[in-house]
């Protein structure tokens, strides 16, 4: 048999179709607009209507050669002939399974964790189906939902079988081009298809819906990430452009920091020549989100008020293609800083993540670096690999900074020497870089100009290994300029002398008195 094409995987269920539709309508509907494997859920029905759905079902997808997979129920699929059962955890095993139905009957299992995809290789299932990724209402969840991150690993553990991977669970349009981008694992596996539900099923015109998933899923796989400079001269060229064109494009950077530098975040950002908004009710992520260039998520001092706030903002950024920076301030403090950072990591894509030693080595669960509050006590063994696999891990730029500061986007990583010791001995100096990081991100993204319009790219394509080195270089160059002179004397004369040199600092200063180099590997 020809194999399976599992990229847009329909999961029906009639409970959800609208007043007025039929489930073979709207099955037909879908099809036309891209599904490419159906399976039929009946979870409360009995035997004889199942049959009948699963009947008409099957010979509706015929008509359009499409393959017919049943939900748990191994005799409906015999009954009418589907191509295939899919199992859960607590059905009948693989291999049972196997001896019962016909050579070349595709058998796909539900996966929640590590050992039940491994269980499914050794069983040799012909997909899984990974999830549920995030909650949804269209099934009760008997674990927690494993969250994008948690792909990864499960992709992983598949690597050099030939089994198909499906996710599964709350996948949308609004939120799949978060899912393929960063669900791929770190030995570059990626998912085979994506199951959806009530985005179809519910849908007024299941067509469309259709057309649409199918639209970001193939653009996803396909768009190819921009040829980034690799030299270090390249990438300082690039990086200086961008932070020309702060001050040319203006950009607006929405940032929802910490209360203690809010202030001097917003004096920053306007000296670098970006305007800042600084605003946290979850009521307004959506209108800043069509405003606003770049976001800027600091929990430095987070509240469960704020944390929604959070949750919106990022989910309405990544819709709108705008970059996300995320500075996980004190993220090993507690636990409900911990698990804060992972649903924010689990609900959107960043596109930087910003921290000492200390915060980064607790968001990967490395014991190598420890924090006193927001304090990095220590710093790792080799700083650059730990750099570039964090980077590979959460798919975007990483920046851990220090005495030494490293950049990477997983792939190369730059080594920054820059910054005046009185640059840390501000309150604050950290959650600052991270509104010169989202001002140059957002200057970037605007500078990409290469018109791609594809859905399945998270940013517009902007540079953000350039924009985040630059944005460093800014501010530690800037902070050597202001220790020089004159009228400072201390930390409290340190401050405005810094954004006064934020403020003039220009493409020349940086390119000479930088101190950048490339890590080798």
């Amino acid at each position: 048999m020809d194999p399976i094409d599992f990229s847009l995987y329909l999961v029906t269920d009639r409970a959800l179709l609208p007043v007025g539709k039929t489930h073979l309508e709207t099955l037909e509907q879908a099809i036309i607009g891209g599904v490419t494997v159906v399976q039929i859920r009946e979870k409360t029905a009995d035997t004889a209507e199942f049959l009948r759905v699963a009947q008409e079902s099957k010979a509706l997808c015929d008509r359009y050669n499409l393959p017919l997979i049943i939900n748990d129920r191994i005799d409906i699929s015999l009954a009418v002939g589907a191509r295939g059962v899919h199992l859960g955890q607590t059905d009948m095993p693989i291999d049972i399974a196997r001896q019962l139905m016909p050579t070349g009957t595709i058998i796909g299992i539900s996966c929640n964790t590590l050992d039940e995809v491994r269980r499914a290789k050794e069983a040799k299932a012909d997909y899984v189906g990974l999830g549920a990724v995030w909650s949804t209402q269209t099934k009760k969840l008997t674990s927690p939902p494993i969250g994008v991150r948690g792909l990864g690993a499960m992709l992983d553990v598949l690597s050099g079988s030939n089994i198909k991977a499906v996710a599964i669970g709350g996948i949308k349009s609004t939120n799949l081009a978060h899912l393929m981008h960063g669900s791929m694992s770190q030995l570059e596996e990626c998912l085979d298809g994506v199951a959806v539900v009530s985005d179809i099923v519910a849908a007024p015109d299941p067509m469309k819906a259709a057309q649409r998933l199918k639209s970001i899923f193939r653009a996803s796989r396909i768009v190819a990430a921009k040829r980034i400079p690799t030299s270090r001269d390249d990438i300082l060229t690039k990086a200086l452009t961008i932070m020309t064109a702060v001050r040319s494009l203006n950009p607006l950077v929405h940032q929802m920091t910490n209360v203690v530098v809010a202030n001097q975040s917003a004096n920053i950002t306007l000296a670098l020549g970006a305007s800042p908004i600084m605003a946290t009710a979850p009521e307004e992520m959506s209108d800043l989100s069509k405003i606003s260039h770049a976001l800027l998520v600091n929990i430095g001092t987070l509240v469960s008020g704020s944390l929604q706030g959070m949750l919106k903002a990022g989910h309405f950024v990544n819709t709108a293609r705008n970059p996300i920076i995320l500075d996980p301030v004190g993220v090993g403090a507690s636990e409900f800083r911990k698990n804060s950072v992972n649903e924010l990591l689990n609900s959107w894509q960043a596109t930087v993540i910003k921290g000492n030693a200390g915060e980064l080595a607790a968001l990967a669960g490395s014991t190598e670096a420890e924090s006193k509050g927001v304090d990095s006590l220590g710093n790792f063994k080799d700083p650059a690999l730990f750099t570039r696999q964090l980077s590979r891990k959460e798919r975007c730029v990483v920046v851990l900074t220090g005495e030494t500061d490293y950049i990477s986007d997983g792939e190369r990583v730059f080594m920054l020497k820059n910054g005046h010791p009185l640059l840390g001995s501000i309150t604050g100096s950290g959650c600052v870089l991270g509104s010169c990081i989202a001002s140059y991100c957002a200057a970037a993204n605007l500078l990409a100009s290469d018109g791609d319009q594809h859905e399945g790219r998270l940013n517009r394509g902007g540079d953000f290994l350039s924009a985040a080195v630059g944005a460093v270089l800014a501010l530690t160059v800037a902070s050597e300029l202001a220790a020089k002179r004159g009228d400072v004397h201390g930390i409290g004369s340190f401050l405005p002398a810094l954004i006064d040199e934020l403020s003039t600092l220009r493409p020349e200063a940086i390119r000479r008195l930088a101190k950048i180099e490339e890590v080798g590997f």
